[in-house]
């Protein structure tokens, strides 16, 4: 594989590009000091010349020095992320454009609550959210409905957050208006909703409209009312505040609505961590996440979800969202969101709606690759010229509807090649920002509309309508610099994932290969064909039928790859990852299929743990994020997969040897 092209994006693992990155910071850094300096030059220098010359001024130039260097040390002990015998967690090399816009935008310290502390990076930050709106296939034309947006956030798991967030806003809106409606005795001319009269809606009819729908009907009260009552705005406004669940809290607002149930929340089995932490934080307890068994290939299981749909239906058991995984943590597999969306319109025909979100933390940057230059996407047939195995078309399919979701999170610090911590938020509606909005005088002081346009609406404020307030406005620079070099389509940033992909199945095909050498002494199984560029593997003795035994087998070679306290970075052949297949987190089948396809006796495999001699709820294994641009470059003979391969299979049979 000839990388050239990578060259001019990465500092390198050896620093190869360190001339270039010091002459351009060098630089940068020189035009800050200058920048200072003449804001006002007839002011004189507050620091003066004769400071230097001070021993309590040298005692303490000293002491910093110190400290730094001695951090410097410390830090040598760190993961090396950039190199090529890295293939753990979703970390690698940094592009060279985003790292070197962070360090030097941080000079400035922007923070991006609002338009007045960060002039420039607010404006950054929104045109970042265009950039991915427009990779997923939203619209971004103001002139059109709906029109996207999004932000950054300092993380995938605060994306996940703001989208229950927007979602809970949404879903008891029409119950706070209804409510303000009724209070203030208001008549309100045809307003119509679901064939019936506002008032006359039932609370199921209400928490059952689309994130559109709602705020249409929020639209066209708000205009019925200025034009019946033309003075009763503001009134009305307050009157609807004062009933929202926001305002009143859950245990109020459920209590005054007794036909209302407390909404579910639906993952799959494989979903990420932090969304049982959001329905904690949120308030809906995490009970109220049920988690979607997942199928063979550790996709959510559609037929699964449909059960769960079709009970909560016949209960009246609302549904607050559906989330579908771009790209698991664990495995990097893409569940199917064509699929759920058609269930979601199904649904919604039967009276039961709901929203969909899609975390895409991991494989959000994915999308790339299918978005021409003109912004149009990418036919199968084309996508699939380019690779071997890569994508299918349930994974394409996946991929390309998400344009008609609710909501979307990625996280440039993982596929976007950028520093921590970078997060983002899309939104397919903007206008679901009128239902989000938060007063602070001190920090949103009122905008002129008659520089407001559409393209910004009022955004500038941006802390209004997050759940983040202070964030560093390095983190917009670093991703808009980036996407500007790079922009997000198959001949760009597309290419660089590509790459990775590409470099994937090479990685896979090494491992087959690695399989059938072994095969005598062990049986090397790749449980799921890979959706993204996440590999991961069981090792199993041959004729061993305990999973007890595979798992303590496994963790004797993971020993040797895993980062240990009790040894440096720098000491590690290779560095790798694990994980594990939770019994809970599968269906029967599935859990039949692998311990058929590993020789283990399936009663063992338990999501109840007896007899840990013999049962166990999880099987071990061993996880490869194939993001290193660099892992198979055979311009300098230096093919990391295949010392890789070596390097297990001669782990495999040394334990295996000792046993």
């Amino acid at each position: 594989m000839n990388l050239e092209f990578l060259a001019p994006y990465f500092l390198g693992p050896y620093g190869e590009n360190n001339d270039v990155f010091e002459k351009v910071l060098t630089e940068l850094l020189r035009d800050h000091i200058y920048w200072r300096r003449n804001i006002h030059p007839e002011d004189l220098p507050a620091i003066s010349t004769f400071a230097s010359q001070s021993p309590e001024y040298q005692q303490a130039i000293a002491k910093m020095r110190t400290e730094l260097h001695k951090l410097t040390a410390s830090l040598k002990q760190s993961v090396p992320f950039f190199s090529p015998r890295y293939i753990g967690h979703m970390c690698s090399d940094l592009m060279m454009p985003g790292l070197i816009a962070q360090m030097v935008t941080t000079l400035y310290n922007p923070n991006n609550v609002s338009f007045e502390a960060a002039t420039v990076t607010v404006d950054l930050e929104l045109k970042v959210g265009k950039q991915f709106a427009e990779m997923f296939g939203f619209n971004t034309d103001p002139t059109k409905s709906p029109c996207a947006w999004g932000h950054l956030t300092s993380g995938g798991t605060v994306a996940n957050y703001e989208s229950l967030w927007n979602f809970r806003a949404a879903k008891y809106y029409p119950v706070a208006l209804v409510e303000a409606v009724k209070s203030l005795e208001l008549k309100l001319p045809n307003s119509i909703i679901l064939n019936g009269k506002l008032v006359d809606a039932n609370l199921w009819q209400l928490t059952n409209l689309s994130i559109d729908n709602v705020l249409s009907l929020k639209h066209e009260t708000e205009k019925a009312i200025a034009t019946a009552y033309p003075d009763l705005g503001d009134k009305f406004n307050e009157c609807v505040e004062q009933h929202r669940i926001e305002t009143v809290g859950p245990a109020y607002f459920y209590s005054n609505h007794l036909g209302l149930k407390q909404p579910l929340v639906l993952v799959p089995g494989s979903a990420h961590y932090s969304w049982q932490k959001g329905m904690r934080v949120m308030g809906f307890g995490s009970d109220q996440l049920i988690k979607i068994p997942v199928h063979s290939n550790m996709r959510l299981d559609i037929d699964a979800l449909r059960k769960i749909l079709d009970n909560a239906l016949s209960k009246n058991i609302p549904i607050l969202a559906c989330v579908g995984i771009l790209g698991t943590t664990e495995f990097g597999t893409v569940d199917p969101i064509h699929k759920i969306l058609e269930l979601r319109n199904e649904f919604s025909a039967k009276g039961l709606d709901f929203y969909v979100h899609v975390d895409a933390a991991w494989g959000g940057y994915l999308a790339s690759m299918f978005r021409e230059e003109d912004g149009s996407t990418m036919s199968h047939g084309k996508a699939k010229k380019m690779f071997k195995y890569f994508p299918s078309k349930e994974v394409f399919n996946s991929i390309t509807s998400v344009k008609d979701v609710d909501s979307v999170t990625i996280d440039p610090h993982k596929l976007g090649y950028l520093p921590f911590g970078a997060g983002g938020f899309i939104s397919r509606n903007q206008d679901i920002t009128d239902l989000l909005t938060q007063e602070a005088p001190y920090v949103f002081e009122e905008m002129d509309k008659s520089v407001e346009t559409p393209a910004t609406k009022q955004f500038e404020k941006l802390g209004q309508y997050i759940l983040e307030g202070s964030k560093p406005g390095s983190v917009a620079a670093a991703s808009y610099v980036t996407n500007q070099v790079l922009p997000l389509n198959y001949k760009n940033f597309g290419r660089v994932i590509r790459q990775s992909l590409k470099t994937s199945e090479y990685f896979f095909d090494k491992l087959l290969e690695l399989k059938d050498k072994i095969k005598g002494r062990a049986n090397l199984c790749l449980p799921y064909t890979p959706d993204t560029n996440l590999i991961c593997i069981v090792i199993n003795p041959v004729g061993n039928k305990s999973i007890t035994y595979l798992n303590d087998f496994t963790k004797q070679i993971y020993q040797h790859l895993k980062i240990s306290r009790d040894s440096s970075p720098k000491d590690r052949e290779f560095i790798g990852s694990s994980t594990q297949i939770m019994r809970k987190n599968i269906s029967e089948n599935h859990a039949k299929e692998l311990c058929e396809m590993l020789g283990l006796q399936e009663q063992y495999f338990v999501k109840d743990v007896q007899n840990r001699t013999l049962e166990s709820d999880r099987i071990m294994l061993l996880r490869h994020t194939i993001m290193n641009p660099w892992l198979a470059n055979d311009t300098n003979g230096n093919d990391y997969v295949v010392k890789y391969c070596d390097y297990l299979e001669s782990l495999i049979l040394r334990y295996l040897d000792i046993e």
